[in-house]
């Protein structure tokens, strides 16, 4: 018998795809070199413009209310300013030399078409006295540290260098508390251990010391509104740093009179 031969089928071959051509990039350079032209000429345009209007300037004008700082100085301070060119000068250069005199809290340099600019300047405003012979403004900061007139009627304050907002911080919480006793506040100090002390215009110092500090105001001002009111200009101290109470230490005045009524009911 004969074998039939195993015959494998062919698979069909995939038709070759068409070759397609190939696009061809091209790039103009005609393009990019035109707006580099454009950009350049408006360049230029710009730079003779600004030439042309950037003329010296001629005129300052100084705006403010001056107890500490005269008009003067400022002027004197932008004098190397004249002449320079109006657009071109650097309005916050001469700013930022303003505000380094000791009595200037921030200036402001504006310009005023063709020639002039005006300045404006705002004065620091001493808030209380720091230390020996330091000013500290209404934000707490240490403006002058040698000042010639220390103003009387400020509050002084003091502490280590650094703390200056922390001490005003808390003269102010206390001013507050204390008005409402009728009472001032005339100084506050915090010693370089973190202890601290305060004075009342009655002439009465208040011994806080370290710990407990808030806790220990608010025994004094309930002592200072209760028993401690009748007494307050005849006490020379109250010290605070006890536990649960406080001590109190009378003035000479105080105890002399006392002593009189005794003598006097005997």
């Amino acid at each position: 018998m004969r074998r039939k031969a195993n015959r494998r089928r062919r698979e069909p071959r995939p038709l070759p795809l068409p070759r397609l051509p190939r696009p061809r990039i091209t790039f103009d350079w005609r393009v990019p070199a035109w707006l580099l032209g454009v950009a350049a000429a408006a360049w230029l345009v710009f730079e003779a413009a600004l030439l042309t209007l950037d003329q010296p300037i001629r005129a300052i004008e100084i705006e403010g209310s001056f107890h500490r700082v005269s008009a003067l100085d400022v002027e004197a301070e932008l004098a190397g300013d004249i002449g320079r060119g109006f657009f071109s000068a650097d309005l916050r250069a001469m700013q930022a030399r303003l505000e380094t005199a000791p009595w200037v809290d921030n200036a402001q340099v504006r310009r005023r078409w063709p020639d002039t600019l005006t300045v404006r300047v705002v004065e620091q405003v001493p808030a209380a006295r720091w230390g020996e012979a330091g000013l500290l403004n209404v934000r707490g900061e240490l403006f002058i540290e040698q000042a010639r007139h220390l103003p009387p009627e400020l509050p002084r304050l003091a502490g280590p260098d650094g703390a200056e907002a922390v001490v005003a911080e808390r003269y102010l919480r206390l001013h507050e508390q204390l008005l409402g006793l009728g009472l001032q506040v005339v100084e506050v100090e915090m010693d370089a251990r973190g202890a601290w002390r305060l004075a009342l215009d009655t002439g009465l110092e208040v011994r806080l010391g370290r710990r407990d500090v808030d806790a220990r105001i608010e025994r004094f001002l309930a002592a200072a509104g209760g028993v401690l009111a009748p007494r307050m200009t005849d006490i020379s101290y109250v010290d605070m740093r006890y536990s649960n109470g406080f001590s109190v230490g009378w003035a000479s005045g105080a105890l002399a009179r006392a002593r009189d009524q005794g003598e006097g009911n005997g």
